[in-house]
């Protein structure tokens, strides 16, 4: 006998008419207690309205609308087979040929990707060449505005002094030059007005 009430699975079993071990002491137990009875009761009652509830189908539509809504996730994995499939042939000779030449197509990849790690101290002096020469046709463009501004004795006085003094030349410059284009600005506007 059980000493305990029934839970809802257990009340489903025995409404069901389900038969197997420890079913005998669910309906002994229900027999003899008035709270599990009347908890039958109440889902015998449930049980019957929803048998009497109309059967309906759906639209054939239906299926369609919901699957519209639902993001489907794809793994990556399919997403790329589906892909390279269609790419590949139909035809066996058509296969081997593709095979073939993706196969040299990968061995020559190799080949240049090998030559080019193998030779990648050319690159890089290359490269520092090209900055360098870069620098320096900065510094002679730099040397040459300087001269036209300063003249040779202001660029020669900015080379000897320190890097503070060449801060605050260069920042007296830029202001010069801003104000000289706000100026030519007004003059441009107030000329403009009359």
């Amino acid at each position: 006998m059980i000493d305990r009430h029934l839970r809802p699975d257990e009340i489903e079993l025995l409404l069901d008419g389900e038969e197997g071990f420890g079913v005998a002491q669910l309906r002994a137990h229900a027999a003899s207690c008035s709270v599990c009875q009347a908890e039958m009761a109440s889902a015998q009652e449930i049980m019957l309205a929803l048998d009497a509830l109309p059967d309906f189908a759906p639209s054939p539509a239906f299926a369609d609308r919901v699957m519209s809504q639902v993001q489907v996730f794809e793994p990556w994995h399919a997403a790329a087979t589906r892909t390279v499939e269609q790419f590949i042939p139909a035809s066996r000779p058509a296969r081997l040929a593709a095979g073939f030449a993706a196969a040299v197509g990968a061995g020559l990849a190799t080949a240049g990707a090998t030559w080019a790690v193998a030779r990648a101290d050319m690159g890089l002096l290359l490269a520092q060449l090209g900055l360098e020469r870069f620098r320096e046709q900065v510094v002679a463009a730099g040397s040459d505005l300087a001269s036209t501004v300063l003249g040779q004795p202001g660029l020669d006085a900015l080379r000897g002094s320190s890097p503070e003094v060449m801060a605050v030349a260069l920042g007296g410059f830029v202001a010069v030059a801003g104000m000289g284009v706000v100026g030519i600005r007004a003059l441009a506007s107030s000329s403009r007005t009359r």
